[in-house]
């Protein structure tokens, strides 16, 4: 059976934890920072897991993460 292929813009996307877990990058900061706390803007340039509903989409996309 051949190689899978894995998904690149996912993969430039996501990351592994040591656990096994998957992490993204927060939405909303990238334009329109004006309206937006400092505290809501610091909350969203940290990393977030992803949550557990798409953790089996994320795996079919990384094969071998």
């Amino acid at each position: 059976m051949p190689k899978m292929k894995t998904n690149r813009s996912a993969a430039k996307r996501f990351g592994k934890t040591g656990s096994g877990k998957f992490t993204r990058r927060r939405q909303n900061l990238r334009h329109i920072l004006t309206k937006k706390s400092a505290k809501r803007t610091r909350r969203l340039g940290q990393g977030a897991l992803v949550d557990s509903a798409n953790v089996k989409a994320v795996r079919r996309l990384l094969p071998y993460a």
